[in-house]
């Protein structure tokens, strides 16, 4: 299996099936710090400043426009809260997982 970070989101649709526990449970090392609750995935970034944190969130943006898949974000000065789940289906699919090691990895590199 290749990377999650090195893969691309798929399209959705309402009849994509939401991902198993199991599945989840598989998926989550390769987003380690990323917490499932309540059929979504939540992280916390925490940054210097917030000039640091808004260009993170401008990379965030870049890299899921060219994903197509979209999370849910809020800035705190130098803190960014990102929430991520596939909004098709109501819950989890692969694009979550990667999208969020996408993001990890964005992450590392800044």
């Amino acid at each position: 299996m290749s990377a999650l970070a090195d893969q691309h989101c798929q399209s959705c649709s309402p009849r994509t099936p939401r991902l198993t526990g199991a599945q989840i449970h598989a998926l989550a090392p390769q987003a380690p710090d990323w917490k499932v609750h309540e059929e979504r995935l939540h992280r916390q970034y925490r940054f210097r400043d917030f000039p640091t944190a808004i260009r993170f969130v401008d990379e965030m943006a870049r890299i899921a426009e060219a994903e197509g898949h979209h999370p849910v974000f809020t800035v705190n000065i130098d803190k960014v809260d990102v929430e991520n789940w596939t909004h098709a289906i109501g819950g989890l699919s692969e694009n979550d997982f990667i999208l969020a090691a996408k993001l990890d990895r964005a992450f590392a590199r800044a």
